[in-house]
């Protein structure tokens, strides 16, 4: 019995080591956490590597539902409502699975994100959007699998997928335009200098109306004691696109020596640069 009793003891206490130890997983859990636009957008997957296995049509089978990489489903998370292949998804977090093939992809978002890896009992009404994205063959084989986001612009991203030899890319486009409408709509009931200059920056940035761009930079500088230079820059490159190179001139002008005073040498640089475009004497 106390030779039992020992056994005991001994398998307990080994198992409380046990427990303790930690190692290295073989799919190491990442999280990314990305700003497109105004929107934030989060993406969180395990990482498998290849360890000298043929991925794609052999560990990863073609034409079957996938779980976008290993152990629990990869999931994406989007601040605002979001548009993927035409299809409006709310605000929310979405379980992205994917049927791999050997040209074409079928990458689907879906609204149960809970799953341990696919769910046991497919539900369609439960696709918040379904696209096919181009596989592209890439010259080197990346080892570990991957997921990125590219292509970012304003009002876009593009979700990447990288494994083996493969990348395939799905296009998603966030409501940064209508929010920033939103914002400048409400803000111009009483805005200020920063406000009127912020609108202005955005229009001439993002190429919408030059004039009503114009008329906001004016007013922010009128309302503004002494501009700092890189006001007067904007100032200067919106009186450019809308025309008058004489005022872009002369304004660039005054942020150069505010630049020279401020001892900031981009600016110097940048706006030596555009005077010399513009044709200044």
């Amino acid at each position: 019995m106390k030779k039992i009793v020992i056994v005991l003891i001994a398998m307990f206490g080994l198992s409380g080591v046990q427990a303790q130890l930690e190692t290295p997983q073989p799919s190491p859990f990442t999280k990314i956490e990305q700003k497109v636009g105004l929107t934030d957008v989060t993406l969180e997957y395990s990482r498998p590597s290849m360890r000298g296995r043929e991925i794609f049509g052999n560990l990863v089978p073609f034409d079957k539902l996938w779980r976008t990489g290993a152990n629990k489903n990869t999931t994406i998370t989007f601040s605002d409502p979001v548009t993927i292949g035409g299809k409006e998804l709310k605000a929310g977090t979405y379980a992205v699975f994917t049927k791999p093939a050997a040209s074409v992809w079928e990458v689907i978002f879906y609204t149960d994100a809970n799953n341990g890896g696919t769910p046991q009992n497919w539900d369609a009404s439960k696709v918040a959007a379904s696209v096919k994205a181009t596989v592209i063959k890439m010259p080197v084989k990346i080892e570990t699998f991957t997921m990125t986001f590219d292509d970012l612009a304003s009002g876009s991203g593009v979700l990447g997928i990288l494994w083996e030899d493969v990348y395939v890319g799905v296009k998603f486009e966030v409501p940064t335009d209508k929010k920033v409408a939103a914002a400048i709509t409400k803000t111009m009931n009483g805005p200020t200098a920063s406000d009127y200059y912020a609108s202005a920056v955005y229009y001439a940035q993002e190429g919408k109306d030059i004039n009503q761009a114009k008329v906001w930079m004016e007013k922010a500088m009128s309302m503004t004691e002494k501009p700092a230079f890189y006001q007067l820059r904007q100032l200067s490159l919106i009186y450019a696109k809308s025309g008058d190179t004489k005022k872009a001139i002369k304004t660039a002008k005054e942020s150069l020596e505010a630049s020279k005073e401020a001892k900031n040498a981009d600016y110097v640089k940048m706006n030596e640069d555009s005077l010399k475009e513009w044709g200044a004497k």
